[in-house]
């Protein structure tokens, strides 16, 4: 159980260091407001919401039995 919570809190700290990652290189890449730059950062928010949610879930179920 360990384990597998260790590697639930890596990948979402891995993904929240590729969605900073993919703002910054947006931002780069321009300065004006695009729909598709739009769509790459909320893409990649997206990302990290989604399998936060999944670890919390993941969390519940792993720590309902000692409760």
């Amino acid at each position: 159980e360990k384990l597998i919570f260790l590697i639930v809190i890596g990948i979402v700290i891995s993904l929240e260091l590729v969605n900073t990652a993919v703002e910054h290189a947006v931002d780069l890449v321009t300065d004006e407001k695009h729909p598709l730059a739009k769509f790459a950062k909320d893409a990649a928010a997206a990302a990290v919401l989604f399998f936060s949610i999944i670890a919390v879930i993941i969390a519940i179920v792993m720590f309902f039995h000692h409760i």
